[in-house]
């Protein structure tokens, strides 16, 4: 358990959007966070909001008005930003992070802060409730890549994404953590991140009430950006386990263990895939497509390989909006 602290003066809060060439949803996105700011802040409470811009150019200045502080992190990379984040709020208490692409359910910061305040553990992350302009096929709403978690708040987890989540900086600063930058373009340095905090006896948190809101974008609502999420979430799940199982012998027995119960969801599910077609069963068979998508990168995240999901477009131009430029949700992946 995490020891108790005390603030003679106040409890000082930074709020971090990490951005990378996303106008439209930072303008969105802005006006809502400083109203959550100004709520959350008062007697004890004293609150900054911060927009890191990663890209080369600059670009998101623009669109950052009075009140919130802007800085420009130029090193390509998702690791980089959220590193430049931890330096920014060097001289802060907590370190909150939200996506450039999510909206903040009501009371959404407070709840988060409230969540900590009463537990004083490393992290506090909570729901993402996904908003879709129209409909949904039926096979990819069936696969799960976009079901809102529903958790008892207070319950530990093994760990957390980073766009909805609150980072105790003391003890961070205590075990010597930074985001992989080995892990920039792949993605999945947030799973490395909160699974480290886990393995070096820190807690973390569910807070079922301090939800964002996702606006899904059309290019994410295919089954093959959903199969290659759930390969993606699959292989950063492993990979972060087996870096931080130890030494080489016990590297080599938890990818036997994952290889073994990998083997027999794979089979699973492949089952459940032939009986849901033969059902003509849209929803059954995204969810087991998936389900073996994710033990696919499972097997191969245990051996070190995650594919680049946030490698670099073009300059030029808007950065597509299923090429996010941060990590999503903590993988479901059951071992």
């Amino acid at each position: 358990m995490a020891p108790e602290k005390t603030f003679a003066t106040l409890l000082r809060v930074v709020v971090a959007v990490p951005t990378y060439r996303r106008p439209a949803q930072l303008e969105a996105l802005l006006p809502l966070l400083a109203a959550q700011v100004e709520e959350a802040s008062g007697p004890g409470r004293a609150v900054e909001l911060v927009v890191v811009d990663n890209d080369p150019a600059g670009s998101a200045r623009e669109h950052v008005g009075a009140g919130t502080r802007y800085v420009h992190e130029p090193r390509p990379g998702i690791s980089a930003v959220r590193n430049r984040a931890l330096d920014e709020a060097a001289g802060a208490d907590l370190l909150v992070f939200i996506d450039d692409d999510e909206l903040p359910g009501p009371g959404w910061l407070t709840r988060l802060l409230g969540a900590w305040e009463e537990w004083r553990c490393a992290a506090v992350t909570g729901p993402v409730v996904p908003r879709f302009a129209g409909r949904v096929d039926p096979w990819v709403l069936g696969s799960g890549v976009f079901d809102r978690a529903h958790r008892t708040s207070g319950a530990l987890l093994r760990g957390g994404a980073t766009n909805n989540l609150l980072l105790d900086l003391a003890q961070v600063r205590a075990l010597g953590l930074r985001f992989d930058d080995r892990l920039g373009l792949t993605g999945g340095e947030d799973t490395l991140f909160t699974h480290s905090l886990v393995h070096a006896g820190a807690q973390v948190r569910w807070c079922d009430e301090a939800e964002v809101v996702e606006p899904v974008p059309a290019d994410r609502l295919t089954r093959s950006w959903v199969r290659r999420r759930s390969f993606r979430s699959g292989s950063s799940w492993s990979r972060a386990e087996v870096q931080l199982a130890g030494g080489p012998v016990a590297r080599s027995r938890l990818r036997a263990v994952l290889l073994a119960r990998a083997g027999g969801h794979l089979v699973l599910a492949g089952g459940s895939l032939v009986a849901a077609a033969l059902r003509r069963d849209a929803a059954g068979r995204g969810r087991a497509a998936c389900t073996l998508a994710s033990y696919a990168g499972l097997v191969t995240g245990a051996f070190g390989h995650v594919p680049a999901e946030y490698a670099r477009p073009s300059e030029a131009g808007p950065v597509p909006s299923g090429a996010a430029t941060t990590s999503r949700r903590e993988p479901r992946v059951h071992v």
